[in-house]
């Protein structure tokens, strides 16, 4: 396995000055944001597309230190129900298609998307419940009407552009948010749909990762390496769904934390383990998203940590059996 770092949170240093800081701290592989929510303060798509020598710049910073690329992101909502912002997300995540292809890479991070409840739908709509009916007939619309032609469509754009794993987040918000209904997309559409399996937005759901690890299996394309606290008061009064600001911290039913600062050491050897008993030997990727800490503070915390987690080496032979 390998330790990286989702770079969106060094978005005030230029790439070089990223990269250094990283290599120095032990980190293996950088993500890096390529459009959508993420942006492009390091890399902007469009932008090396029009110049090659650019892309080849990229490549030796990242070899300079001794680094590897291990995704590109572009989290978006391509579906989305005004043509506008859908065809924005769209552009962006096609640029990063073509600058993987460039650079080599196979994998590409981005949201399933969420549509409107109609073609007449201004805003997307993420249904919870299967009562009152109508909402059966929202989840319909959105999957077999839009969802699933827009991912056959762009699957193939991207498998065509060697980008061979789109690793969808499993957030809450968007079709996909859960290993239920990444399995659905990835049956409808085929294996280059997996998982970017991220634990925080499947704890605060209920969802235990070391399950959802073994449900998943191959279908894990990418790992976030990012916690979650379940604040049991706030949860006891209120129940998870919660749409206070995030920096509301002490009235909020969860927050997003540093790994460790929500569950501690066991739970994250045993999410390690069962990657590797899956066949996910690959990157853990930090994203820092703790409103209690400063990004500089919460990933040298979380590089500390999962260096005590990390399985690095080859398992190697049983000597004992």
């Amino acid at each position: 396995m390998k330790l990286g770092v989702f770079a969106v949170l060094l978005s005030d240093r230029s790439l070089e000055d990223a990269l250094k800081y990283l290599s120095e701290c032990g980190v293996q592989a950088v993500e890096l944001g390529a459009g959508g929510y993420p942006g492009k303060a390091h890399v902007n798509p469009e932008e090396l597309l029009e110049n090659p020598s650019k892309i080849t710049q990229l490549k030796d910073l990242v070899a300079k230190y001794g680094m590897e690329i291990s995704a590109l992101s572009c989290h978006g909502n391509p579906v989305h129900p005004q043509k506008e912002i859908a065809e924005s997300f769209h552009k962006d995540f096609v640029n990063t298609v073509l600058l993987a292809e460039k650079l080599g890479i196979n994998r590409v991070v981005t949201f399933s998307g969420c549509p409107g409840d109609s073609p007449g739908a201004k805003y997307p709509n993420w249904v919870t419940c299967p009562w009152p009916d109508d909402f059966l007939k929202i989840l319909d619309y959105q999957w077999n009407e839009v969802l699933i032609p827009y991912w056959e469509k762009t699957v193939k754009f991207a498998s065509d552009h060697g980008v061979t794993k789109i690793a969808l987040e499993m957030h809450p918000g968007f079709c996909v948010y859960n290993p239920e209904t990444l399995l659905k997309l990835r049956a409808a559409v085929g294996d280059t749909i997996g998982a970017n399996l991220d634990p925080s937005h499947l704890f605060w759901q209920g969802i235990d990762p070391v399950a959802a690890i073994r449900k998943l299996g191959p279908a894990i394309h990418f790992f976030h390496a990012k916690d979650t606290k379940i604040d049991e008061m706030n949860t006891a009064v209120n129940g998870v769904l919660d749409t206070k600001h995030y920096g509301d911290e002490i009235n909020r039913s969860w927050i997003f934390r540093t790994v460790g600062y929500g569950h501690a050491y066991q739970q994250w050897k045993d999410i390690v383990s069962n990657l590797r008993m899956v066949g996910y030997d690959d990157v853990l990727s930090i994203e820092h998203e703790d409103s209690l800490m400063s990004a500089s503070e919460g990933l040298k915390k979380a590089i500390a940590f999962l260096k005590e987690v990390l399985i690095f080496e080859s398992k190697g032979e049983m000597w004992w059996a």
